[in-house]
């Protein structure tokens, strides 16, 4: 009884806070406790959530794509490979969860992930328009008629296309780590982000 007592009081005094991602879901995966998990859930609960509610369109979605991509994570922790990054494993996830809510839905015209997209880099008008902050990465810089504008434009392009608008836009992530998120080849994304900026740029052209 002592042994279990010390070894749980051990547990509970731990700062998961300084740790890596990497290291707490590998921590969760040998020991199974639960405060390693909910660090990670702590770290990832706004900047994921605005990811999947851009991504889906509608709160109630994203609140159930969060939870269900976080249920996939306690229940294929033990895939996750020691070395890689965690970030993008758990975009990865949510992507392929949100994937399947569009093609239950049937909301969207749902491309494979894994298609490629050959195309002539364009121009980056739009980038300003798409930077900004946590909640609306839109709003600090247009008004409402503009961001309407803008919503409606991103919401047409395909979602291949749009997968990588929010992730390097929205999401601020480097294209390797997109790369890895969406399991295609890093030229590929730098390819599908031209084509989407100069799609939106036509599409909010026709609208001027």
């Amino acid at each position: 009884m002592y042994c279990v007592a010390k070894e749980m009081a051990r547990f509970s005094a731990i700062d998961f806070s300084q740790w890596t991602d990497e290291d707490l879901i590998l921590e969760y995966r040998m020991t199974q406790q639960r405060e390693a998990f909910e660090e990670l859930v702590k770290r990832y609960e706004r900047e994921l959530f605005n990811y999947l509610r851009h991504y889906l369109g509608n709160t109630e979605s994203a609140e159930d794509v969060f939870q269900t991509t976080f249920l996939q994570v306690l229940t294929k922790c033990d895939q996750f490979e020691e070395g890689r990054k965690f970030r993008p494993w758990l975009y990865r996830i949510a992507t392929n969860q949100a994937i399947d809510l569009c093609r239950k839905m049937k909301r969207y015209q749902v491309i494979s992930i894994d298609e490629t997209c050959d195309a002539d880099p364009g121009s980056a008008k739009l980038a300003d328009l798409l930077v900004g902050s946590e909640t609306d990465p839109m709003l600090d810089s247009m008004n409402g008629e503009q961001t309407l504008q803008v919503r409606q434009a991103v919401e047409r392009l395909p979602d291949f296309l749009r997968q990588v608008l929010y992730m390097v836009y929205f999401q601020g992530m480097s294209y390797r780590e997109a790369a890895e998120s969406l399991g295609i080849p890093f030229g590929t994304i730098k390819s599908r982000l031209n084509t989407a900026v100069k799609k939106l740029n036509h599409l909010l052209a026709d609208n001027v």
